[in-house]
């Protein structure tokens, strides 16, 4: 089986708002959860260390996120912030989990900062997969920011790096630096002095949550390595979908610019007309590949595409295509890749050498 790299989860967010534990297995939370408000709010949990070692999910990238006061809808949201004192407390509190994970006896998890640290994490899996429970694996954890609003200033992105976070998406709502999900518009004078800070700090720019508007701007303007964490083809969802999701003319000038976009295995992100109480989990895999084969078919090759599933991202195993019961069920787009003409070579790029090879040159030495 190939290895996955995994773009885009809150786990850190999740941990600090229904303090899930993910060196668990994913049946021991769903265990403890159960008959709470958590899975009314959020579904059930897709992800856990045994399932990581079941799925040969190698490394992911664990965000830190947190929610604007102005559009907090939910009180077991834990972190979310009002004025950039809070927001720089619950980031530093939300980078302590990830050092937690890394610093645990078992070894379960490794941060990755550098080129070193990711040939470190990945020689193990790529020698022998993991076999749970008699050959594992630790994980590999990159950190990355998913919405920056709340910063004092600009330049605190410089401790932020040292403190190791590699990649920002700058936006998750809007407003600030660039148009959002939930706020529209394009970039800020502000927000092009954060590309360029970034640029010569050397942070991967994710263009997640970006407006059609501040992706092009950010296109144009940011010299350094771009991707789109998690994201999917807005020409298969309809103008409905609104501007969560990348047009074509993006997904293009991404591929111009050497870049790789996640694809989110999310019920509503794969068809926009989906109803969970209508439809439930009548979403099948097949429409997964069918958004990674649209990214191929622009780019011409499957260089361009993975995953980045976004999963606990307030949504879980009630929101997923049916055959997903955990994060391991990755492995079965394989076959169904395989039966459309992608070689081996081809899902070994989808699922983790594409994101392997950005960081191979996006990370400092």
């Amino acid at each position: 089986m190939s290895f996955i790299i995994d773009a885009h989860e809150d786990m850190a967010f999740n941990y600090a708002s229904y303090k899930r534990d993910y060196r668990r297995s994913a049946l021991e939370i769903r265990k403890r959860e159960a008959g709470s408000e958590t899975i009314s709010e959020t579904d059930d949990t897709l992800l856990g260390w045994e399932e990581y070692q079941r799925g040969q999910v190698a490394m992911v990238f664990g965000t830190l996120f947190l929610v604007p006061g102005r559009h907090s809808q939910s009180n077991h949201e834990k972190h979310v912030y009002h004025n950039p004192e809070e927001t720089r407390a619950f980031h530093h509190e939300q980078i302590a989990y990830y050092q937690l994970l890394d610093q645990s006896p078992e070894h379960l998890f490794r941060l990755v900062l550098s080129r070193s640290d990711l040939a470190a994490v990945l020689a193990p899996w790529q020698s022998q997969p993991a076999s749970y429970p008699d050959t594992t694996h630790p994980v590999g954890l990159l950190m990355s920011i998913e919405g920056l609003e709340g910063v004092a200033r600009v330049a605190d992105i410089e401790a932020y790096w040292d403190m190791g976070i590699r990649a920002i998406g700058p936006v998750w709502a809007g407003g600030r630096f660039c148009g959002g999900t939930k706020e529209f518009g394009g970039f800020t004078s502000e927000g092009y002095e954060l590309l360029k800070f970034m640029a010569r700090l050397g942070y991967i720019l994710d263009l997640s949550h970006m407006t059609d508007l501040s992706a092009r701007q950010a296109l144009d303007a940011y010299d350094g390595t771009v991707i789109a964490s998690h994201a999917n083809a807005r020409a298969l969802l309809g103008p409905e979908s609104g501007e969560r999701q990348l047009t074509d003319e993006a997904i293009r000038s991404l591929v111009h610019r050497g870049g790789v976009m996640g694809i989110i295995p999310y019920n509503l992100f794969l068809n926009s007309s989906w109803n969970r109480e209508i439809d439930g989990r009548s979403i099948t895999l097949d429409l997964v590949v069918k958004h990674i084969d649209h990214v191929c078919q622009l780019a011409g090759s499957a260089r361009h595409v993975a995953l980045g599933t976004d999963f606990d991202g307030g949504f879980g195993l009630q929101s997923v295509p049916q055959g997903i019961d955990t994060i391991a069920d990755l492995q079965k787009l394989a076959p169904l890749l395989a039966a459309r003409g992608y070689s081996a070579n081809d899902i070994d790029l989808i699922f983790g050498k594409n994101w392997q090879h950005i960081l191979e040159n996006a990370l400092p030495v």
